[in-house]
């Protein structure tokens, strides 16, 4: 569920910035908006029993999509710094998840 509210959120991101930015046609925006919209249903299905944790490990997950994304869509690999961020945030992420005893 997390790559998937992840696309969803980057993705409609993604389409409002060419809208606006990049001045694409509207309907670029309008994608993005529904995109967006998908994005907040999509992150409720998590299996969390709390808004709070869901976000919070949501975050780490978006992260590591956010620069996946930049380097397969607009060709800006990573960088050591990047990478080394993303893991920590994986490990945050881990944690986060991890069964309570």
């Amino acid at each position: 569920m997390f790559i998937l509210a992840g696309l969803a959120e980057i993705g409609g991101g993604y389409l409002i910035w060419q809208w606006l930015r990049e001045e694409k046609s509207i309907y670029f925006g309008l994608f993005g908006g529904i995109a967006l919209i998908l994005y907040g249903i999509i992150a409720t299905w998590q299996v969390f029993p709390s808004f709070g944790r869901v976000y919070a490990a949501y975050g780490g997950v978006f992260i590591v999509l956010s620069l996946l994304w930049g380097w397969g869509i607009d060709k800006q690999m990573p960088d050591m710094y990047d990478i080394i961020g993303a893991c920590i945030c994986l490990v945050g992420v881990a944690i986060i998840v991890m069964p309570r005893v």
